[in-house]
């Protein structure tokens, strides 16, 4: 499985190589991000060098996917991050040589240039009336078009069976709303650790958090009821808006990423325990953490859901 390892190849250990990584929609984990222990980097080192690396992502469901999807990231995402992923960057970290299509020779952050190419940019503002059209915000424009219902409904075909391709509306007025649009998607999907929480009842005070925030597996009371969500024995989250559940990341609703993520499992074969209150308490340095998520990816599905209905039409034919 690690070709090094098998060859006697030694490696020594980095601290910095401990890298936030995108594991699952809304759910991190931290990679060891070095080639002697991760099988597969392919060309993720030059979109994320290293874990000072400032960086975004469009992944997008592959070929074969079950339905089209997509999510952006700021951490080294996960290639199953959500199915069969392809990742498209903002920034590409700095060569000599050009990749593919990318022909910028700008420097947008340390040591990265525009991985978009700007005679796409230029094409894009003749076409809108010599309007100011950046990279930023085609990349903002793409991630609002890529969540247009409109859009998945005229290619749900094609999306499964190939990598999407993006219509230009016509008018200025029109593209920078999914500008504006993009822009708020990408900053809720990044920040999602840092919105508002939806409300949960808790005591006023708590004698052992560790104890009273511990959480084995979150369930719903019933197959039918998805408005409340049994936290544990002491929590339970109700009053959760049924069209939070709306807002689906890779054939599943964000906040069911979450429960599924957030929980105990031990690994049949191996024995190895995968305990999310580690992660809370040891990393986060907060017990609540996986309470917290969810209450917040609440609010994400809400705001996501919000915009995605106030996206104007693509004047698809």
């Amino acid at each position: 499985m690690f070709p090094k390892a098998a060859k006697g190849i030694k490696a020594i250990f980095e601290p910095e190589n401990l890298v936030d990584s995108l594991y699952r929609p809304f759910h991190k984990q931290i990679v060891y991000y070095d080639r002697h222990f991760v099988q597969r980097m392919a060309l993720m080192p030059s979109i994320f060098k290293n874990k000072d690396t400032k960086n975004l992502v469009i992944g997008v469901t592959g070929v074969g996917a079950r339905e089209f999807s997509c999510l952006a990231t700021d951490k080294v995402p996960c290639l199953g991050f959500i199915e069969a992923s392809q990742c498209f960057p903002l920034y590409l970290v700095n060569k000599d040589e050009d990749v593919g299509l990318i022909a910028s020779a700008s420097s947008n952050a340390v040591g990265m240039r525009d991985a978009i190419n700007p005679g796409i940019i230029e094409e894009i503002r003749q076409s809108l009336g010599q309007v100011r059209v950046t990279n930023e915000m085609l990349f903002q424009y793409i991630y609002a078009v890529l969540h247009s219902p409109e859009y998945r409904k005229k290619y749900a075909n094609n999306l499964v069976k190939e990598l999407p391709r993006i219509p230009i509306v016509s008018s200025s007025q029109k593209f920078f709303k999914f500008v504006e649009a993009g822009e708020e998607l990408i900053r809720l999907h990044i920040d999602y650790e840092k919105v508002e929480k939806h409300p949960v009842l808790l005591p006023a005070t708590i004698e052992d958090p560790k104890s009273f925030f511990r959480v084995k597996k979150m369930r719903f009371p019933n197959k039918h009821d998805k408005s409340t969500v049994f936290y544990n024995d002491n929590i339970t989250i109700q009053n959760i808006p049924l069209a939070a559940y709306e807002y689906v990341v890779s054939n599943k609703p964000a906040l069911e990423w979450i429960m599924e993520r957030q929980c105990v499992t031990i690994d049949k074969k191996s024995g190895i325990k995968n305990d999310a209150n580690d992660y809370a308490n040891e990393i986060m340095g907060d017990p609540a953490y996986p309470l917290e998520l969810f209450q917040r990816v609440i609010t994400v599905s809400l705001e996501t859901m919000k915009i995605v209905k106030s996206l104007p039409s693509l004047d698809l034919d």
